[in-house]
């Protein structure tokens, strides 16, 4: 077998359950609301729960897993978005300098649609948990609402962006990613 059809498990099963649970989760809690508020909170919950993790996994989790591989500089992510703008980007084993932003980035957003969702449901928490949240006693729910939504539609378009991403790198280098993220391997 030629070196180009060589495959390596590069993504570990935390990694791929994660990334398709916390999508499936996103999808549910973005459109459930009102009549399916229950589903919707715990959808919630669950991504709170998933992110969680994803951040003690990307310390001591495996070597493409870990932020320490996929962090860098932005002028290193600038210059690889203008090499793939113009066709000419380096192909990397784990993430490559946008997607490693892109994970940063969706961490972010996502806590920030999560938290703010909580923050509007701390009048129904135990005392203890909801203190957790005091940040938001000065602001009412109807504001806590426009930035839960204001932050799950800027998940939207940066999951949008992802996507879009996956397949522009697919493409570029004649991958499959997304079969990749489901069997976790690569070619070498």
């Amino acid at each position: 077998m030629s070196t180009h059809n060589r495959m390596t498990k590069v993504w570990d099963p935390f990694v791929r359950i994660f990334h398709w649970t916390l999508l499936a989760a996103f999808i549910v809690a973005f459109s459930t609301e009102g009549d399916l508020q229950v589903l919707h909170n715990a959808a919630g919950y669950l991504m709170l729960g998933l992110l969680a993790c994803r951040l003690v996994w990307g310390i001591v989790g495996t070597r493409h897993a870990r932020f320490t591989d996929f962090i860098t500089m932005p002028s290193t992510i600038v210059a690889y978005l203008k090499d793939a703008r113009a066709g000419t980007a380096k192909r990397y084993l784990g993430h490559n300098p946008a997607g490693g932003a892109m994970i940063v980035i969706l961490i972010i957003v996502l806590t920030l649609t999560v938290v703010t969702g909580i923050g509007m449901e701390r009048g129904t928490l135990p005392a203890n948990v909801a203190s957790w949240f005091s940040m938001f006693d000065g602001y009412s729910n109807r504001s806590l609402k426009h930035f839960h939504e204001f932050f799950a539609n800027l998940s939207m378009v940066f999951i949008l962006g992802h996507v879009i991403g996956v397949l522009i790198s697919s493409w570029q280098h004649r991958e499959n990613l997304v079969r990749a993220m489901i069997d976790g391997k690569k070619r070498i």
